[in-house]
């Protein structure tokens, strides 16, 4: 416990699935929480707990990220810890992907970790130090999906490492994690197939699905100063799946 003490910590998709599990822990570690959400109804109720601030935010808004932004500036004066891991998924394949579908993907996936860092690391390299930490997926390092999804993983992969080499002199360490198949609110129509579910369980090392605990865990590892010393890295949790 205290491992986040006088942090002050914004975790975007922060109201429910793995984003509420890290609100939650980092909290219990003694962080002042923004858990920035697009859903204006949970966001309201995660604004009732402790030391947690809810603000609603649209990632793929520049407009959007610069208001909350200044919000919370002018509340809290800094901010320490940056979590991008607001998303959503697709099952679409290359072939039924339409070019809206992947603009909506990119947006959301990709362009807002982007946006994150571009508005939110200026005031960490003020402060000469801070962690972010950037949602990415298994899918972009392994031959598995073939679609949008995949891509814009791909993408929040790259950005952190670009990211990683830029301002690491300037005191701020990026790293990227990278979920395999965890049960959120937003795999539960993947889990409306038992079949499905168990071929990957019976496919993966581990033999069970990743809880959102286990990524809460290895994020709030990589946003404390135990890892003073990583940047640029990747933690994969999928239970072994891509070691294969």
């Amino acid at each position: 416990m205290g491992r986040l003490i006088n942090k002050v910590a914004i975790i975007t998709g922060g109201a429910s699935g793995m984003g509420r599990e890290m609100v939650d822990l980092f909290t219990k570690e003694g962080a002042q929480v923004i858990a920035a959400d697009i859903n204006e109804k949970a966001v309201a109720a995660v604004n009732e707990l402790d030391n947690v601030y809810g603000t609603v935010l649209d990632v793929s808004s520049d407009e959007s990220w610069k208001r909350m932004t200044d919000d919370v500036i002018a509340k809290f004066g800094k901010v320490d810890i940056l979590i991008n891991n607001a998303g959503i998924s697709s099952e679409k394949g290359i072939n039924d992907t339409t070019l809206a579908d992947w603009q909506l993907m990119l947006s959301i996936n990709g362009f807002g970790p982007f946006l994150g860092m571009k508005h939110i690391i200026p005031y960490m390299v003020k402060e000469g130090k801070g962690a972010v930490v950037n949602i990415s997926s298994f899918t972009a390092q392994i031959g598995m999906g073939l679609n949008s999804y995949s891509a814009s993983k791909g993408a929040v992969r790259a950005i952190s490492k670009a990211a990683a080499t830029q301002y690491g002199r300037m005191g701020v360490r990026v790293n990227a994690v990278f979920p395999g198949i965890i049960e959120t609110p937003m795999t539960h129509k993947l889990e409306e197939s038992k079949d499905l579910v168990n071929q990957m369980i019976q496919a993966t090392p581990l033999q069970r699905l990743g809880q959102p605990a286990d990524i809460a865990n290895a994020v709030l590892y990589l946003a404390s100063d135990e890892a003073s010393y990583v940047t640029g890295a990747e933690l994969v949790i999928d239970g072994g799946y891509s070691a294969q």
